[in-house]
């Protein structure tokens, strides 16, 4: 994948951080002041999971991380300040989660970024 030309967002980085069994790489994408919005079947659209900032994005990536499962980048594409990608995981005991991102950049780090996920039931 590597850094698109015109842009200092590495999807290398994105792709190790995804899928590196610690939150670490993928938290430092996010700058100071990032804003994740999370919309799945617990935190809906008219109320979703809202997090502020590097600390509380960090302490979401720390949980999970801290559980038995795989997480794979599928497709990133990035284009200027936007970027978007789909990511799969899988628990240890097969149920599998499917996440899809949409960014906003600012200097090659992540701002804004809006994932919606669903997850076998």
């Amino acid at each position: 994948m590597g850094t698109v030309a015109g842009s200092a967002f590495d999807t290398d980085t994105l792709r190790r951080g995804i899928e590196e069994q610690t939150a670490a790489t993928l938290l430092s994408l996010y700058a100071e002041d990032a804003e994740l919005r999370v919309i799945d079947h617990n935190t809906q659209p008219s109320q979703p999971m809202v997090l502020h900032g590097r600390d509380e994005i960090g302490r979401m990536l720390d949980d999970v991380y801290s559980r038995d499962m795989t997480h794979k980048l599928e497709e990133c594409i990035v284009q200027g300040d936007r970027a978007a990608f789909s990511e799969s995981c899988r628990y240890s005991d097969g149920v599998r989660v499917l996440a899809e991102s949409m960014l906003t950049l600012r200097d090659g780090k992540i701002v804004e970024q809006t994932m919606i996920q669903a997850w076998d039931e």
